[in-house]
């Protein structure tokens, strides 16, 4: 390709390039779910991390207790950005009599919560 012609397509392929990064940037940001950072459990009441959103970091938690969620509040979809384990049960006091599972920290996404989410609880 000659140097004239490559000069007459380069705001093309800027233009190209351009919207390439802006799409990679959304899709990693939609893959962490929208407004949960590092440290942080967040729940939202919708499937794939939409509607409502309730954050828990162990500023507000103490690890091992029953963490109830606010009253109304389920959590359909959630993101496990903290370091510790965390389960998360059907009953907002924790019991074990309806469902629940353990999911690891440091970045696990559940787009589709297998229950309604009522309560969490943090591990050591």
């Amino acid at each position: 390709m000659s140097s004239r012609r490559l000069r007459a397509r380069l705001p093309y392929l800027l233009v190209l390039a351009t919207v390439g990064l802006l799409t990679g940037v959304g899709t990693a940001q939609a893959a962490s779910g929208p407004g949960c950072q590092k440290g942080e459990f967040c729940l939202w009441s919708t499937n794939d991390y939409g509607g409502e959103i309730s954050r828990t970091d162990l500023r507000t938690a103490n690890p091992g207790e029953c963490i109830p969620l606010p009253e109304g509040f389920a959590g359909a979809s959630f993101a496990n950005l903290m370091t510790r384990d965390v389960t998360v049960y059907q009953d907002d006091e924790c019991s074990t009599e309806g469902d629940f599972v353990t999911y690891p920290g440091g970045g696990t996404f559940v787009p589709d919560a297998p229950f309604l989410v009522r309560g969490i609880q943090i591990w050591e």
